[in-house]
């Protein structure tokens, strides 16, 4: 199947299965571009952005903080964060963490 062809079938997926850290592609398919980042103890990813996208982070576990543009947000467990992908991004793991990132195509 490719990202032109619509879905059919549901796509089931066991985050703990996936391989792959940090970043580990949930599902197969490019759109929307669906990852799952995993993150140990005061690991931290360098400031990067994801430039055309819109993106939604759900924290699945720990606590994250995640630096937009130079700005902090502190998500626990169960927090969802959307923003552009325009932002320069840089999470950094407070304690040992999970989250599934979604990123979406900006519209016109």
């Amino acid at each position: 199947m490719t990202a032109s062809e619509p879905m059919t079938e549901p796509e089931c997926v066991c985050l703990d299965e996936l391989e792959g850290a940090p970043h580990a592609v949930v599902f197969d398919r490019d759109t929307p571009r669906t990852i799952r980042l995993t993150l140990g103890s005061e690991q931290q990813l360098p400031g990067h952005r994801h430039p055309g996208t819109n993106v939604v982070c759900h924290l699945v576990a720990g606590e994250l903080d995640l630096t937009l543009d130079g700005e902090s947000h502190r998500l626990a467990a169960g927090d969802l964060l959307r923003f552009s992908g325009d932002r320069e991004i840089s999470p950094t793991a407070i304690e040992d963490s999970v989250a599934v990132l979604v990123f979406a195509p900006q519209k016109d």
